[in-house]
């Protein structure tokens, strides 16, 4: 297994990979855990099938100390993210009392039916515990298998964004390394990315808690706009903060000696 502060991120849905449906999921979730001092080492979508999702979910416990996948929790016939999370870790799926009572208090606070299908919703795999869904219908879930956490959330946006935030991030918070993150970023105009590549080469050298990189906005040669960001994390906000600083002022100050001009900066922790 790899190290208990490495993550993977699963999105199952054939609605992603045909381009449906912009996965925003996992660029929010990959955020939240890079602040939270978690490496995120994969991002991966799978379509709705149980063999594929218990691959991927097999191989990222295998590998990292922290799995997410979003969803496939729902009432119909193709969402089957839990039987594959199951079948990954040799575990039934079974009704969990506590999982039932959340789905059959949603459906009759509106009136409805508690049919089978969606009964379906609070079967999750054997020695997990649910995750309440304070926006929608899906319960979650949260698994402890070896080394690893496993939470699988819901691909609703708002349900997932509220569950992670509620209840899955206050346990990542516990187990987390203890780290504050800290991002600084320069907007620079005027200066091909290929000229500024010695200057945060040399930057990233200085400052090896530093990740560095730089994202052109415009032409390389016509019209460059060059966004650098630095995440750096340390044992303070105020040290990660500082380290992020100064490697962004560095290649700051390299572009305007270089005839670049500075469009906006600053700083987030």
């Amino acid at each position: 297994m790899g190290g208990e502060h490495t993550a993977w991120i699963i999105t199952v849905g054939n609605e992603v990979l045909i381009g449906r449906i912009v996965n925003t999921n996992a660029a929010w979730l990959g955020s939240k855990l890079t602040l939270l001092g978690y490496s995120v080492e994969r991002i991966i979508t799978v379509p709705d099938r149980v063999d594929d999702i218990s691959e991927e979910v097999g191989r990222a416990i295998a590998r990292a100390g922290v799995v997410i996948t979003t969803g496939g929790l729902g009432p119909t016939y193709d969402d089957l993210t839990l039987e594959g999370v199951a079948k990954a870790i040799g575990a039934r799926l079974v009704l969990d009392k506590a999982a039932y009572e959340m789905v059959k208090e949603f459906y009759s606070k509106r009136n409805m039916e508690l049919t089978s299908d969606r009964i379906k919703m609070a079967y999750i795999p054997e020695g997990a515990k649910p995750i309440p869904n304070p926006v929608g219908a899906a319960p979650g879930v949260m698994l402890a298998y070896g080394g690893s956490m496993i939470f699988s959330l819901p691909g609703v946006p708002s349900e997932m964004k509220s569950m992670f935030e509620r209840y899955v991030e206050p346990v990542l918070k516990e187990r987390g390394p203890g780290v504050a993150v800290a991002e600084c970023y320069a907007i620079l105009k005027g200066v091909p990315e290929s000229s500024l590549a010695p200057a945060i080469r040399s930057a990233a050298k200085r400052h090896p808690r530093v990740y560095l990189k730089s994202h052109p906005k415009g032409h390389e040669l016509e019209e460059p706009v060059i966004e650098v960001r630095a995440l750096a994390s340390a044992a303070s906000s105020e040290e990660a903060r500082s380290m992020a600083r100064s490697s962004i002022e560095e290649v700051v100050e390299y572009a305007v000696r270089e005839g670049g001009r500075v469009g906006e900066k600053g700083c987030s922790s």
